[in-house]
């Protein structure tokens, strides 16, 4: 049995520069652009926890806060939120460094679940996390209750198995 690993273990950050064909016409970075930037950086993060081939599963939730424009430097990090049987939650920071001024804000975020695969591209075990920080202890919980969420919407398991979503009305 691998030891469980920790949300810094698959960490990836990645860094892109917004150039004009980037952005739309009022010179903001696209939208699509920036989810692809996101997908690459989650799968290179869950790839590295599973050290398997992976595939995207879902993208459960983007907020698009605050515009990016032409010339800024876009920061990627991506971490495990939590490990399930074969699947993973990829959460993923967006920084922004103006380039005018290089003050660095946090403008994105996202949420991705990732499963791992074989060469046949069925289902295979991923290693468990570890969270330390109180930060990563609170996605980990988050994640267990995003999942319930999810499968109880989709009618995979009946109410009274969301425990996790029953407790937040309780």
């Amino acid at each position: 049995m691998k030891k469980k690993k920790t949300p810094s273990d698959s960490k990836t950050v990645s860094t892109h520069i917004v150039l004009p064909n980037d952005t739309n016409t009022l010179g903001n970075l696209m939208g699509g652009k920036l989810l692809h930037w996101m997908d690459a950086a989650a799968a290179v993060c869950a790839h590295r926890h599973a050290e398997r081939v992976v595939v995207t599963a879902s993208v459960n939730h983007v907020a698009f806060n605050h515009a990016i424009k032409v010339g800024d430097f876009v920061t990627l990090e991506a971490k495990v939120a939590r490990a399930f049987t074969s699947s993973m939650e990829i959460y993923i920071d967006v920084m922004v460094d103006d380039h005018k001024t290089n003050d660095r804000k946090k403008c994105q975020e996202a949420i991705y679940t990732f499963v791992a695969v074989d060469q046949y591209g069925n289902t295979i075990d991923v290693p468990q996390l570890k969270p330390e920080t109180e930060e990563e202890k609170s996605r980990f919980d988050d994640a267990l209750k995003r999942k319930q969420l999810a499968l109880l919407l989709a009618g995979k398991i009946k109410p009274d198995a969301a425990t996790e979503i029953k407790a937040l009305f309780e």
